[in-house]
C-alpha cells in the first residue's frame, strides 16, 4: 500500500490544520434572522444538519437526472448523487485545508430548486414562467431555503449562515460584474429580491469551500451518469474507447487485468475516473493558492478567478466527455422520447393550476385569494418544483385520464 501512495505524499489527503484562506466557522457573517449558536457545534455543521433534516433533502430521493425513478432502483436520484458530490466535496476540502463541514453543506444543499423529471422539468417550468420572470434552479434552492421550507418557530426558511447560502448561490461563479450586469444571462428575480435584503457580494467568487463543491458535483455527474449509462445499455464500453480520459483508464485497466468481465471494468473505470479528476483538481487548486497567496477566506473570494479548478489538460477531457454523454446518453432517443412526455405532464399540470388552483392540496391554495397572474404563476411553479417524480406523476393521473408510463 506504502508504494500505490507514494506518488501522491506531496497532494495532501490526511488532516491538516484549517488554512488563513478557509472559511473560519468562528468568524461567520451569521444568519439573516440572530440565533444563539450551539454549544457543541460549529455553525457550519449545524447548517449541515438542517440541510439533512429538511423536507427539500428527503424529496431528493424521488427526484431524478437523466433515468426516471420506474426503470430501476439502482440508478443515481438526486439524493444519491448529493451525498456522492458531498464525498468528493469534503476531500476536496480536506486536501486543501478548508473547512470541511461548509463544503458539505454547499454540497448537500445544491440541488435543493431541481424540479421533477432532471432537467427537462427545468426547462418546461422556464417555458412556463417565461411571461413571469422565468425559472432558475439556483434561484428556486435560495427560494426553499429562505422561504418555502417552514419548519422553525421564529422564521421561514432554513436560516442558514451567509457563507452557506453564498456557496448555494455562487458555487458556479460571480453573478454579475463589476457594474452589477449579468455575466450569464438576467439574475434570477429571487436572488436579486433576497441579495437587496442580505447582501451575498455576486460580483465575487465564493469562498474555497463552495468552488470545491461545484467542481465535486462536475467530477461526480461525469462519472455517475457514466455509471448508469453502461448499466441502463445505452452507453457501451467500446464507445468509451474512443474518448480520451475514459479510454486512457480503460487501456490500463485492461492491460491490469485483461480477462475482467465487462461489469467491473466498468466499475473500475467510474472509480479510476473521480480520483484522477480529484487528483488533478487537488494539484491545480494547490498550484493557483500558492501563486495567489491569499490570507483570509475574503482574498479567495476578490481572487478575480476560481482556485478550484482542473488544469488545461483535465479540462479539455472533460470537455470532450461532456459533449460524449451529451450526445449519446442525454440526446439518446429513447431518452429523448421519455423526455418529451414528462415535459407534457409539467406542462399540462402547470396549465390546469393556474386555470383552478383550488386543484392544489388546501396549504398551497389558501393563499392566492385576489394575487395577481404573476404571483400565482410563482406559486403555482414553487408546488411543482417541489413535487417528487412519483408526486407529479400520481398528480397527473389525478386530474387527467391519459398519463403516460415513464418507466
Amino acid at each position: 500500500m506504502s508504494g500505490e501512495n507514494s506518488a501522491f505524499e506531496g497532494i495532501g489527503f490526511g488532516y491538516r490544520p484549517r488554512a488563513a484562506y478557509a472559511s473560519d466557522p468562528a468568524r461567520s457573517r451569521g444568519r439573516f434572522y440572530d440565533e444563539m449558536e450551539s454549544p457543541t457545534r460549529s455553525p457550519f455543521q449545524r447548517d449541515r444538519d438542517r440541510i439533512i433534516h429538511s423536507t427539500a433533502f428527503r424529496r431528493l430521493k424521488h427526484k431524478t437526472q437523466v433515468f426516471i425513478a420506474h426503470e430501476g432502483d439502482h440508478y443515481r436520484t438526486r439524493l444519491t448523487h448529493s451525498i456522492e458530490v458531498a464525498q468528493i466535496a469534503r476531500a476536496l476540502a480536506r486536501a486543501l485545508r478548508a473547512d470541511e463541514d461548509l463544503a458539505e453543506a454547499v454540497a448537500l444543499v445544491h440541488d435543493f430548486g431541481h424540479t421533477p423529471f432532471g432537467h427537462t422539468g427545468e426547462d418546461t417550468l422556464n417555458e412556463c414562467m417565461a411571461e413571469f420572470g422565468g425559472f432558475d434552479h439556483n434561484g428556486q434552492a435560495l427560494r426553499v431555503v429562505t422561504k418555502l421550507e417552514r419548519r422553525y418557530a421564529e422564521f421561514d426558511g432554513l436560516n442558514l449562515t451567509w457563507e452557506t447560502l453564498e456557496g448555494l448561490v455562487k458555487h458556479n461563479g460571480p453573478l454579475v460584474d463589476a457594474a452589477g450586469n449579468g455575466l450569464k444571462g438576467p439574475v434570477p428575480r429571487s436572488i436579486r429580491d433576497f441579495n437587496t435584503l442580505y447582501d451575498l457580494h455576486l460580483a465575487e467568487h465564493a469562498g474555497l469551500e463552495a468552488q470545491c463543491a461545484a467542481i465535486a458535483d462536475d467530477i461526480a455527474y461525469n462519472a455517475h451518469d457514466i455509471d448508469d449509462g453502461l448499466r441502463s445499455g445505452l452507453l457501451k464500453l467500446d464507445a468509451l474507447e474512443e474518448v480520451s480520459l475514459p479510454a486512457g483508464i480503460l487501456a490500463e485497466v485492461h492491460r491490469l487485468y485483461p480477462a475482467l468481465d465487462p461489469v467491473r471494468t466498468g466499475h473500475e473505470l467510474v472509480r479510476r475516473q473521480i480520483t484522477r479528476m480529484v487528483e488533478d483538481v487537488i494539484v491545480m487548486a494547490q498550484a493557483r493558492l500558492a501563486e495567489t497567496k491569499p490570507c483570509s477566506a475574503d482574498d479567495v473570494r476578490r481572487a478575480g478567478r476560481a482556485m478550484v479548478v482542473f488544469s488545461p489538460d483535465m479540462t479539455a477531457q472533460e470537455a470532450e466527455l461532456k459533449a460524449f454523454l451529451y450526445r449519446n446518453l442525454y440526446r439518446n432517443p429513447t431518452v429523448m422520447a421519455v423526455r418529451a412526455e414528462a415535459d407534457r405532464v409539467l406542462r399540462e399540470l402547470f396549465a390546469r393550476y393556474m386555470a383552478d388552483p383550488g386543484e392544489m392540496p388546501e396549504g398551497w391554495r389558501g393563499v392566492l385569494a385576489n394575487a395577481t397572474e404573476t404571483v400565482k404563476a410563482r406559486h403555482v411553479a414553487d408546488f411543482l418544483a417541489g413535487m417528487t417524480d412519483t408526486y407529479a406523476l400520481k398528480e397527473h393521473r389525478r386530474l387527467f385520464d391519459h398519463t403516460p408510463d415513464l418507466g
